[in-house]
């Protein structure tokens, strides 16, 4: 491929891996990964609620990885609230579990950038064959890709296994109970998933630059093995 065509290919890449280190920076911070309906089911019970009558009874609330906010009704009114996860909620949430979501989140902040470094240098220097070189690139995107994924998969389970909305709406809640209705993944959330998406795309813009698969013999190499072979 003309040396033109790489150095596009390669800015392209970079201008994607530093949008996405921008995306997961602002998501980091945001409340917004997470918006759920809870349900006062202590106070359904008791008058026996049911169809539009619920509605009195349900509150809503969103987060991310820090804090959030949400409303608590119990067919008395809206009662706002508002909560961080350091230090309110550690004796509540699975902190190892949450501890890691940010971690992972910060590592994929540091690989993308350092990502966005390397495909700039891969298209207006002279980069080694090594790190710096394609083999760099495609192990930066692969580790990068894979943070991504366990960025999600953690948050996922956080939620889904664990019942994270559940246990912030019962926070301190001595005489009523919550129960979540319904939740949906916000901005925060699919901003990890599409730069976990964008750091598979680049190993494609790789590929497509002409650079080989890490591992992936060429024809060349294999037509030659196979020579030496029957010389022997």
């Amino acid at each position: 491929m003309p040396s033109q065509q790489k150095k596009i290919i390669f800015c392209m890449a970079g201008v994607l891996s530093f949008a996405c280190a921008l995306g997961v920076v602002t998501a980091l911070g945001t409340p917004l990964w997470i918006k759920a309906t809870i349900l006062c089911k202590t106070g359904a019970l008791l008058v026996n609620a049911s169809g539009q009558e619920l509605d009195k009874f349900m509150g809503e609330m969103q987060y991310g990885l820090f804090h959030g906010e949400g409303v608590r009704q119990c067919g008395l009114g809206a009662r706002p609230f508002r909560f961080s996860f350091f230090p309110d909620l550690l004796k509540a949430i699975p902190v190892s579990i949450h501890v890691n979501v940010i971690l992972f989140s910060a590592i994929l902040i540091v690989l993308t950038m350092v990502g966005t470094a390397f495909f700039m240098y891969n298209a207006f220097g002279k980069p080694f064959e090594t790190l710096h070189g394609p083999l760099g690139l495609y192990l930066l995107s692969f580790i990068s890709g894979s943070c991504g994924c366990l960025v999600m998969i953690l948050f996922a389970s956080e939620v889904k296994i664990h019942h994270l909305s559940e246990k912030i709406a019962n926070y301190k809640e001595g005489t009523y109970v919550y129960k979540t209705q319904s939740e949906k993944y916000t901005t925060s959330f699919w901003v990890v998933f599409i730069c976990f998406f964008v750091h598979f795309l680049n190993g494609l813009l790789i590929r497509l630059a002409g650079f080989q698969f890490p591992f992936a013999k060429s024809k060349d190499t294999e037509t030659t093995n196979v020579a030496a072979d029957l010389m022997y």
